[in-house]
């Protein structure tokens, strides 16, 4: 990352949100071995990739095993920008957790990067392009691959008493979706923006960028 970039995301902070119960996986889906490590490993370092600090991650279910596999994943260089907050009502669904992650952001931040413990294949090439949307006004911005919104999506800080007031598990697309085209699309090279982890089955079929 150069000197510019660096200072460029000076302001900004990440949530990974990695509360949830993976049920359609059979549980435990966060720490399935992925490449070598926990499957929530690869977001963590995804979010570190950044370079914005802090860099909350929130947890859930399996909260004490899933904390220390982020811990392990950023390893003692990047463990000080980490830090852990348990979603006490994280059954409610996504909304809860992401309520819990940005109560815990500090004040006067420019915006948070929004990541899913279950994504583990995020590019980092995209991230400087998504601070230059937002930074240029976007309300918010996410990556585009194929024609279809991916993740990790950038919100600008005047979203955020809005995304404070999420609920259920629909986390943040209800606010996406009013958003509309107010969102910018950031192509991306990469199809990794796009795959997730529902079931055990989708370990194996990592696309390649």
């Amino acid at each position: 990352m150069t000197e510019a970039e660096v200072e460029g995301r000076a302001g900004y902070a990440a949530i990974v949100l990695a509360a949830g119960a993976g049920r359609r996986f059979g549980g435990g889906k966060l720490l399935a071995p992925w490449r070598g490590a926990a499957l929530v490993a690869g977001a963590v370092r995804a979010a570190l990739a950044t370079g914005v600090g802090p860099v909350i991650v929130v947890t859930g279910t399996d909260a004490e095993a899933v904390g220390k596999a982020c811990e392990t994943a950023a390893g003692p260089g990047a463990r000080a920008r980490l830090r852990r907050v348990h979603a006490e009502d994280h059954a409610e669904g996504m909304g809860a957790s992401l309520r819990t992650g940005v109560a815990a952001l500090p004040p006067d931040i420019r915006g948070v990067f929004v990541f899913l413990g279950d994504m583990p294949d995020i590019p980092t090439e995209v991230f400087a392009p998504l601070v230059a949307a937002v930074e240029a006004g976007a309300p918010a911005a996410a990556p585009n691959f194929g024609g279809r919104r991916g993740h990790p999506v950038l919100f600008s800080a005047a979203l955020l008493p809005v995304l404070a007031r999420a609920s259920g598990d629909a986390g943040a697309r209800e606010v996406l979706a009013r958003l509309g085209d107010r969102v910018a699309r950031v192509a991306c090279a990469h199809p990794g923006v796009l795959f997730d982890v529902d079931r055990p089955e989708d370990l194996g079929d990592a696309p390649r960028g």
